[in-house]
């Protein structure tokens, strides 16, 4: 589809794009292909190092504070900051530093916003699918009803920060994530490492939604949120065709040539042995991307078997 020229800002190359959380999955994908595509990039550290591959400017969320010099430096901010909702059990102190992480980094950027002059023309949150909570089959729209758990809950606040900058003038876009598809981390290596040992199995009923998108098309729409000038608000960042548990875990087994010989992995085993962070596994929602579609993205990745070929093959 072509897309109009007056869509589009003009004079992209070289504009500056600050990055909060740029050392992450995401964040580093996203950095590499910026500088490809002819812009400077910037990241956000607590512990900046002269050495780093990015020049690097220091925040402290703690504190509340960063420094001055990155937003004055900025063209635009893409905020990726958040600890792992999957790295350790969700004890109490654990999912306050899940939601505090979020909403704390969306808070310090755009109180400095507010009082530092700048010329930044846009921002891009991220946000996640898990605001729809365990949906079953219901295609889920930008429009659909918020899930009650605690990821919606997380995903709520975290919008509701990302919006205040909105209300400063600034061009918002916030994009909510499915699951990432990249043989470097995520949920991806984790479903791949049993069936590697011949012990891949789909999880629970394999009957839930995993609405997912390849971290290449993901940061394709980071960068066309810069671009696009006409884009705003709340958009799903999932491929045009989510699969079940069952669905991926099958292909990932076919595309690495390994069988599958274990039955499900039990719904209540999870529970057990993840407590609430079973959550992420057993429910999942079906979630459309027509929104992302109409503004004219083509994705270069719509099936989950070319997705899947494109990062592992049979040596994998």
């Amino acid at each position: 589809m072509t897309v109009n020229a007056d869509r589009i800002e003009s004079n992209m190359s070289g504009k500056k794009i600050l990055i909060a959380g740029g050392t992450g999955l995401v964040g580093t994908r996203l950095s590499e292909m910026l500088i490809d595509s002819g812009y400077e990039v910037a990241h956000l550290s607590r512990n900046p190092d002269k050495y780093a591959h990015y020049k690097t400017f220091k925040w402290d969320l703690k504190k509340g504070c960063l420094d001055e010099n990155a937003i004055k430096y900025a063209d635009y901010v893409i905020n990726l900051a958040g600890a792992s909702v999957s790295d350790e059990k969700w004890s109490g102190s654990r999912k306050k530093e899940i939601l505090h992480s979020r909403t704390q980094s969306t808070h310090v950027l755009c109180e400095y916003l507010s009082k530092v002059l700048h010329h930044v023309k846009g921002f891009i949150s991220s946000s996640a699918v898990g605001i729809y909570g365990n949906s079953g089959d219901k295609l889920m729209l930008e429009e659909s009803a918020y899930g009650s758990d605690f990821l919606a809950e997380v995903c709520k606040q975290w919008e509701h920060s990302a919006w205040q900058v909105h209300n400063l003038g600034i061009r918002t876009v916030i994009y909510r994530i499915g699951i990432v598809l990249s043989n470097k981390g995520g949920a991806l290596p984790q479903i791949a490492k049993p069936i590697r040992m011949l012990a891949g199995a789909p999880l629970g009923s394999g009957k839930q939604y995993m609405s997912w998108i390849h971290i290449d098309d993901l940061c394709r729409l980071f960068i066309k949120a810069i671009e696009d000038a006409q884009m705003q608000g709340v958009y799903n960042a999932v491929s045009p065709h989510p699969s079940t548990n069952e669905e991926v875990t099958k292909a990932l087994a076919a595309v690495m040539h390994k069988p599958l010989v274990f039955p499900n992995v039990p719904a209540f085993g999870l529970k057990l042995m993840l407590g609430e962070m079973s959550e992420i596994v057993l429910g999942g929602s079906r979630v459309s991307a027509n929104k992302v579609l109409q503004t004219g993205f083509t994705f270069e990745y719509n099936q989950l078997q070319e997705a899947l070929e494109s990062l592992y093959d049979k040596n994998s």
